[in-house]
């Protein structure tokens, strides 16, 4: 079984591999579906951030079964033509939960996609990449939050 973890990952952190590793765990494949949010202004662009996400998935997980796409357009879309079972998104908080069950919902009613949503582990329930470039934004330590590579590469940016 394939399963897609989708997100905007900007910046990839220790939150999104928990759950990435996890995801291994269960499915054959993972799909690691790195996508444009509109709504946010990115720091890095879709295709500095798969580069990223492959650089740090080779040092963090190399034994995983994962690749890393970009994808455009609606998951439902992306999922059908690519034959993917099922999205895997981390849950941190009550309004992550309300938000990807709202969007679980959504996405089942459009095409039949399951969605299985994974609690993050405690010891990463509270970061953000939001909250990583705003730390970084104002000159604070990331290392705690992110792989060391994507540490250099938002500092490199500036932090936003």
């Amino acid at each position: 079984m394939i399963a897609i973890c989708p997100g905007s990952f900007d910046p990839l952190t220790y939150g999104h591999l928990d759950i990435i590793g996890r995801a291994a765990l269960l499915f054959d494949r993972v799909i690691v579906g790195v996508g444009r949010n509109r709504a946010k202004n990115a720091l890095f662009e879709p295709a500095e951030r798969r580069e990223m996400i492959i650089e740090a998935l080779a040092a963090e997980l190399p034994d995983a079964p994962v690749e890393v796409r970009l994808i455009d357009g609606l998951l439902v879309d992306y999922c059908a033509e690519h034959g993917i079972d099922v999205a895997v998104k981390g849950v941190r908080l009550a309004a992550d939960f309300d938000y990807e069950l709202q969007m679980a919902q959504m996405n089942r009613r459009m095409s039949g996609l399951e969605t299985i949503l994974l609690p993050t582990s405690a010891e990463y329930g509270y970061i953000s990449s939001t909250l990583v470039r705003d730390v970084a934004r104002f000159g604070g330590e990331i290392d705690e939050f992110v792989p060391p590579l994507i540490a250099a590469r938002v500092a490199a940016a500036g932090g936003a």
